[in-house]
Formats: structure tokens, sequence, C-alpha cells
């Protein structure tokens, strides 16, 4: 096992890294920001560096820093968290050149799935349904047009680098497409260093059906069932659950031979997700595979008892994927929601500034995963993720009640949150049915009697 490891990343997912490392007897190292100085990651590990100014093109994405040190404080292995360099194959690589294990795949398997272009193709040879699409990158205004016309408006723009809803952009039309061309490029150029895109049919109104996989270095590689992901806005995922009301034994059990047939053909080990798109008739498609952890991966921990996090850096150490993983089963029903530092009020425009008062709720079945507390002051400079409320039941109402409770004990004042939003969520009627789809959040923006809580 590792005696110390070095944590490529901030905010919560830096502090999850740091719990699970304490639990492991593995002494932790910060790296941060000028702007993240004191923030709660910093605090708890047992070293810190700082490795540049607040912006993270030049902070939390310079290779070169973080290697620096991770060399100065003698490191054994870098957890990358997610987004930054989670999914950058250089990144891995030069850990190996410098004897510093990477927490995640071989760079191989990130190049392999990554890539989402190169996924695409990746799919088709394992068998796995993929939308129609591009064959390869789109690298002007005319060959978008072509393209569009072949497979029919309408279409979605994406980035073949990075996750998160950048560089993703729909077109309904030649107009619109030649906007959303640039738009994406621009993005993902600036989200990730790279500008590349490709183009696929947009399945209108479908659910995000993700699979959770994970697999060691001795040949042992299982799925974790799904995470249904499909109420999102702007790409961006708000509430996952645990299992997915759409699915049924049989869909479930196809989707998860795929996932594991997929990750299976690229030799892939660690922690990884299939991401899909099912849509009104059952039918799914591979949509991208995120070489990493997940934002949302506590929901599938909550139902299938595990740690994956810890099971990362076992099978990162060498060690056998643990038995209980393999063997998980589910056992009860999760629902994660992302707290963002945003005034759902003014379009959900970000609200950085000082939390003058933080209260975390309690309880059986309550988790929070967050590293703000009172008196923090939020940068504006990240992602506007400040917290996860994961919430656990017997079964799907059970826990939307938890879920319903714990928001109305949440209390953080001096900036404005998603909170409210939430709440609402919680209390529609479409919601409450499990009827909701990509759509559901406009939709639900788009009501006249929408009546936030305050």
């Amino acid at each position: 096992m590792f005696s110390k490891v070095l944590i490529a990343n901030r905010g919560e997912i830096a502090l999850r890294i740091i719990r699970a490392c304490k639990e492991l007897g593995i002494a932790t190292v910060a790296i941060y920001s000028e702007a993240d100085g004191d923030s709660l990651h910093v605090q708890l590990a047992d070293e810190a560096v700082c490795i540049g100014p607040a912006r993270s093109a030049e902070s939390y994405l310079k290779i070169d820093r973080i290697i620096s040190a991770a060399e100065i404080t003698d490191v054994d292995a870098i957890h990358p968290g997610y987004g930054f360099l989670a999914e950058n194959a250089h990144f891995a690589e030069v850990c190996a050149s410098c004897n510093i294990r990477f927490i995640g795949p071989s760079p191989s398997a990130i190049r392999a799935m990554g890539d989402k272009n190169a996924a695409r193709e990746q799919a088709r040879k394992a068998g796995v349904p993929v939308c129609p699409g591009s064959d390869g990158i789109v690298d002007s205004e005319k060959n978008a047009l072509r393209i569009a016309k072949k497979i029919g408006y309408p279409v979605m723009l994406k980035a073949v680098a990075g996750g998160g809803g950048r560089g993703m952009r729909p077109a309904h039309n030649d107009g619109s497409l030649i906007q959303a061309f640039h738009a994406a490029r621009t993005e993902a150029e600036k989200a990730f260093g790279n500008g590349e895109i490709y183009i696929e049919k947009l399945i209108e109104r479908p659910h995000h059906i993700e699979f959770q996989v994970i697999g060691d270095s001795h040949g042992r590689l299982v799925h974790l069932g799904e995470r249904d992901c499909s109420i999102q806005r702007r790409n961006q995922k708000i509430v996952e659950e645990c299992p997915s009301q759409l699915l049924d034994a049989d869909l479930r059990e196809r989707m998860g031979k795929c996932s594991v047939d997929l990750a299976s053909s690229v030799g892939y080990e660690n922690a990884g997700t299939i991401e899909y798109l099912v849509d009104k008739n059952g039918d799914f498609y591979f949509m991208e595979m995120n070489t990493r952890i997940q934002v949302e991966h506590p929901v599938t921990e909550e139902v299938y008892g595990c740690d994956l996090v810890r099971e990362q850096i076992r099978i990162a150490a060498g060690e056998h994927l643990s038995d209980h993983v393999a063997g998980a089963r589910p056992r009860s029903h999760a629902i994660e929601c992302r707290i963002n530092a945003e005034d759902p009020d003014n379009n959900f425009q970000p609200s950085p500034g000082t939390i003058d008062l933080y209260y975390a709720p309690g309880g059986r079945g309550v988790r929070v995963d967050s590293h703000v507390y009172s008196k923090y002051i939020i940068p504006p400079y990240y992602d506007s993720l400040i917290a996860k409320l994961i919430c656990v039941g017997s079964t799907r109402q059970s826990t939307v009640r938890r879920m319903a409770r714990a928001l109305s004990e949440y209390l953080i004042t001096g900036i404005k949150t998603t909170i409210p939003f939430h709440v609402k969520i919680m209390q529609d009627a479409a919601f409450l049915r499990g009827e909701f789809d990509t759509g559901f959040v406009e939709k639900l923006v788009g009501m006249k009697h929408l009546d936030i809580p305050k």
C-alpha cells in the first residue's frame, strides 16, 4: 500500500480522497491555488503545497508544478479526482515517468475512452449501440453542415475531451449549427485545452443513464449498476439517483453487459463510468465514458455498500478488487442533490462570496460531502459546486421524503444556492411519479406558476 498520496484537485472531491486515505493509513498532500488557501482540504491534509495563482490554467492544470510538489513531498501516488487533469493521458504518462503511481486507468485506456470520438469507434467494435454521427473530428463549418444534413437535424456538437457538459451545443438548423460549432469549440478549448469536436444525432428528451464499472489489474472487472442522471440543466447534472426507475431487469442486464464488455475491450483498470442515452422506446445508445471517479459516485456507494475511492487507491496499489465490492448487490435507494453556489431566481448565475452561516443536515440516511463552512469565501474562479447532499432509503418514496426533510434543514446564508430549487424538484408531481427526462428542468423553469421556496 502507498505511504503518501498527493491529491491533484480541490474542493469536496479533494476532501473526499483525503478521508479515504486516512482510513487506509496513508499520509496526504494537498495542492492549492492562491485562492484556496483557506479551503478545508488544505487544512485537513497532512501537508499542503501552493502551486500558483487562482486561475486553474496557472495552478490546477499545471502538470510541471503538480509533479514538482509531488517530488518535493516524496509521494508514492497522485489521485486526480474528477475534472482538471483526471482524464489527461499525458499527465498519467508523466506520473509514470517520474515513478509516481497515477490512481486511475492506464494512459492507453484514457486515450481509447477519454477521447469521445475514439470511444464511439471502440464502442462500435465492442458491439455497443452508438448514435449516428460523424466518423471523426469535425474541423470546419462546411464539414459540420455536410454531416448534419446527412444524419438530419437536430444534432449535438460535442467536445472530444473533458466532461461536465462543457463543449456541448445542440443545433436544429444550419444557422444554429454554425453558431454552435464555434461556441462548442471555444468552450472546449478554454475548459480542456482541446477545441476538437464531433457531431452526433440528438436524441430528444431521453433518459441519461450511466453504469459504474470498476476493475483491477488481475483481470476482475464488474459493474455496480446504474445511476439516472436525467435531471440536468445545460447538460450539467443536478439530481442523480440509483437505481433508475426506467430500467427493468432485462434492460439493466443488457446495459450492464455492454458496459463490462466495452471496458474490458480496452483492458480497463480502476473506476470508470459508461454513459448512455435511453429513448422512449427503451433503446439505448453509448454516449461516452468518463475514465475517472464521478461527482455522483456516492449514490452507488450507498446503494451497493462500498467505498469506490478506497477501491481506486487499493487497485492502483496492485491489490485485488475487494470481494464485497465484486459481489455487491443493490440494497436500498439513493438520491444526490448537487448544491451549487448559484441564484435560481436569476437564471442560475454563479454566486461567489462569503458564507455567513453554514449548517448541514444530519440524521439517519443523510450524507453531506462538502468542503465549505461558516465564513468560508467561495472564489469565483472554479465550478460552483459547494456540496453534495445524499439521502438513502429503503424505497424511492422514502428517499424522496428524506431528501425533502434534509433540504429543509440545510442552512447556508450570505450567498445564493440551489437548495430552494431542489426543494421544488422534490415537490414536483412528475418527479414524484418518476416521470422525467433530460428536458425536465427546462420544463420546470419555464412553468409560469414556478414558486421557488425561500
